[in-house]
């Protein structure tokens, strides 16, 4: 293949797919397909939630990251027919071709059939996810009279997190810090009930003992109230019924935000490539899929043996894998040999409510303030480009990071459209 006449298709606009446009340069002609204007950096999402970043910290357009030779193209793929090396993107009457294709569109939450729960909670993937999830609060607050009862104003502000992975860790104590300084601000009575709900029998399953002492510490300290052995029975708009050891519960709810897990991408349960059992592709250790050697495929689709098992579904790793993945996609251009790599944990940050995190690096643990401005500081160093972590990290350093109470909205807060 021609180097530069090479026509590289990268879809999706996540972690894998950004990272790996970054690192490709000039290597060929290189489209970015992503139905987004902007990338998201997922892992500071709960931030933006307690107002503790900016949208543009972490939501930067494409436009700011990518230099002129990468074209962004705004759309979903429909269809790829991988034998005339083709693709379909919705909207378009004209199929691009390409030489290189790399697969990277990320998964989408999975309701795992339960009743109710697609309809009426509220997922937590995207900025106007927690614009939504925000307002809901603020709303359900601004429901309460005066000198309500403790036990009514209790009531009003039950909000269930469903998933007790670290994203349920970090939502859940991120909104009982916001929803009970809320409560003293409004110098109402009692607190607010945020519940947490986990099918399995303990919190963020992949981590280690070292820091899930702190997660448990900051949870008890928020007064979320955590359910484990737990399972979701049914939704509706306004209650949740959950069963505990045959034991069905029924609790009234201002909203409920579900993160229990994410669920194969229907774009990729489409494509006529070989699968493992949960329908992840099945790709070579040069990140190449089994059957097209100008096919690649990361990040939360594929299946990797040599990763580090506690590495599955995160940022982290797509991170780490877009790097390979432009190294050799490079090399199969030029006729080079690909290589192979293992990854490991870089390490396990946890936002733990608006004052405290915990961090996990080289085996050692910490925890409360001091944690908190480490996690700041681990990701302003794996911000897409060197200009953008620049200015986020002045913004951080010379403005802060000090949570915005609820109600207290930016002038520029007006809804998102999903």
């Amino acid at each position: 293949m021609a180097t530069q006449k090479a026509r590289i298709l990268i879809v999706g606009g996540g972690f894998g797919g950004l990272f790996t446009a970054l690192d490709l340069g000039d290597a060929g002609e290189v489209t970015l397909i992503t139905p987004e204007d902007h990338f998201l950096f997922k892992p500071l999402l709960y931030e933006y939630l307690s107002g503790e970043v900016e949208a543009w910290h972490i939501a930067p357009n494409y436009k700011e990251l990518l230099s002129d030779k990468i074209r962004v193209l705004h759309g979903a793929v429909a269809e790829i027919d991988f034998e005339a090396r083709e693709l379909e993107v919705a909207g378009r009457v004209r199929r691009l071709g390409y030489d290189v294709l790399v697969l990277a569109v990320g998964g989408v939450t999975n309701f795992w059939n339960v009743e109710g729960a697609e309809k009426y909670t509220l997922p937590f993937r995207k900025l106007e996810h927690a614009d939504v999830i925000r307002r809901r609060m603020i709303q359900a607050l601004d429901r309460i009279p005066p000198e309500r009862a403790p036990q009514d104003v209790r009531r009003a502000l039950t909000f269930a997190v469903v998933g007790g992975g670290a994203s349920g860790v970090e939502l859940s104590s991120k909104m009982a810090d916001l929803l009970n300084d809320a409560i003293r601000r409004r110098a109402l009575s009692g607190e607010a009930r945020v519940m947490v709900i986990e099918m399995g029998d303990q919190l963020v399953p992949g981590m280690g003992e070292e820091i899930r002492t702190f997660v448990e510490d900051a949870l008890k300290k928020a007064r979320v109230e955590v359910h484990t052995g737990t399972r979701v029975v049914r939704v509706t708009e306004t209650s949740l019924t959950f069963e505990h050891e045959g034991e069905q519960t029924e609790v009234e709810t201002a909203g409920v935000v579900w993160v229990a897990g994410v669920r194969m991408n229907p774009l990729v349960e489409e494509l006529s490539l070989e699968k493992e059992r949960r329908g992840m592709i099945l790709i070579r250790d040069t990140f190449q899929t089994k059957r097209y050697d100008e096919v690649f495929a990361l990040g939360d689709i594929a299946y990797y043996e040599a990763a580090a098992p506690s590495l599955a579904g995160t940022a982290q790793l797509a991170f780490q894998e877009a790097t390979l993945v432009a190294r050799n996609i490079k090399a199969l251009l030029s006729g080079r040999e690909l290589q192979t790599k293992h990854f490991e944990e870089l390490g396990e940050a946890v936002s733990l409510g608006t004052e405290r995190a915990a961090v996990l690096a080289g085996k050692k643990a910490m925890g409360g303030a001091l944690a908190r401005q480490a996690r700041f500081a681990l990701y302003t160093s794996r911000l897409p480009t060197w200009h953008h972590r620049l200015k986020v990290g002045a913004s951080w350093f010379f403005e802060g990071t000090t949570p915005r109470p609820l109600g207290l909205e930016r002038e520029d807060d007006a809804p998102r459209i999903s």
